[in-house]
């Protein structure tokens, strides 16, 4: 009896070991070293100090005595969160369980300098019975003379093989309005299916480079990136093709307005998109919760870093006159622009 009693108390006090252990944290995770991990990959592999106009070392000063390690969760994501937040960049990002950060100043610029209003586009430019392809919804307005086309977003298919048909579908039309106002981004390879519609001239678009070092300047070797062949199975589409962008364009938008301006007949038109032109990576923090932020940079053909936004060809802001009257005048102003090239005027 008193060795089944002594085993059951070892048993217990076992127990009560393994649990405390188990409630106990990982050193790696503490407070203090997840913050510090942090910091030192962003210092390491961010590729936007210099467009961000970010000093990561004054940084740190201001938000690492914030953190000590027996600071809960959501006041250490709160830190996190908010040193992160000076970067000023959408695809910087924080996941954990409870929450997810993101920019304020993207925020706020995708809403509040939003140059359309969905409402009226819907209703007056789309109207009830529009078309929908793919990721496209798409009508005719001044008669068949220009064919408009909504694409909401990147994420949403954008075959070549579509694109065609849109078009075909209208050939006696002087050109196109291609709406990607408040287009927050997606893939990549939807920019190069819709390029292959247009006239290939093998133009360099941008030039990109990965973050290669330790130091703020590490960068790997430049590479060039053109625009692509025209797809074999469909003739060019050479006729006006206006692209409306505003500050809610984002990330891939941003990509196909800096790719537009290679192109003859692609005029950008708007307000200037929101940037992301940097593509993430990302990773986990010892507490197990994961991160990401761009480790590219990518470079115009004019030497410039469009990060912060690509700016349009023309820029065209929404009118409040105009849209208490039921009319987008940028879609206006495009279809004016379309319209007067193919008179000759």
């Amino acid at each position: 009896m008193r060795r089944a009693s002594s085993l059951l108390i070892l048993a217990t006090a076992m127990f009560f070991v393994s649990c405390e252990k188990a409630f106990l944290r990982n050193p790696d995770a503490e407070p203090t070293k997840v913050f510090e991990y942090l910091w030192q990959r962003v210092d390491k592999q961010y590729a936007l100090f210099d467009v961000k106009g970010v000093n990561w070392d004054s940084i740190h000063n201001v938000y690492a005595p914030q953190v000590s390690n027996d600071i809960n969760d959501d006041s250490l994501f709160r830190v996190l969160a908010a040193m992160l937040n000076t970067l000023n960049d959408g695809h910087v990002n924080i996941v954990s369980p409870f929450d997810v950060s993101r920019s304020e100043e993207i925020f706020l610029q995708t809403y509040g300098r939003r140059n359309i209003e969905p409402n009226v586009v819907t209703l007056n430019y789309l109207g009830a019975h529009y078309h929908s392809a793919g990721g496209f919804a798409y009508n005719t307005m001044r008669g068949d003379s220009v064919v408009y086309i909504r694409y909401g977003s990147f994420s949403n298919s954008a075959s070549t093989a579509t694109l065609n048909m849109i078009l075909k579908r209208y050939p006696s039309a002087s050109g196109v309005i291609f709406d990607i106002r408040q287009n927050g981004g997606g893939s990549i390879e939807n920019i190069w299916n819709i390029l292959a519609m247009l006239p290939a001239t093998h133009a360099h678009l941008y030039t990109t480079q990965i973050k290669s070092g330790p130091a703020h300047d590490d960068f790997s070797e430049a590479e060039k990136v053109y625009s692509p062949f025209t797809n074999d199975d469909y003739e060019p589409y050479r006729k006006p093709f206006v692209v409306l962008t505003d500050r809610g364009s984002y990330s891939a938008s941003s990509f196909f307005a800096l790719c537009a301006k290679a192109y003859d007949n692609m005029i950008v038109m708007g307000d200037t998109t929101g940037g992301g032109l940097g593509l993430p990576n990302g990773g986990e923090l010892p507490n197990g919760w994961t991160y990401r932020f761009p480790v590219t940079r990518t470079i115009a053909p004019d030497g410039k870093n469009y990060e912060n936004g690509v700016p349009p060809d023309t820029v065209v802001m929404l009118s409040s006159e105009a849209t208490a009257a039921g009319k987008d005048n940028v879609i206006e102003t495009a279809a004016d622009l379309i319209c007067r090239v193919n008179s000759g005027r």
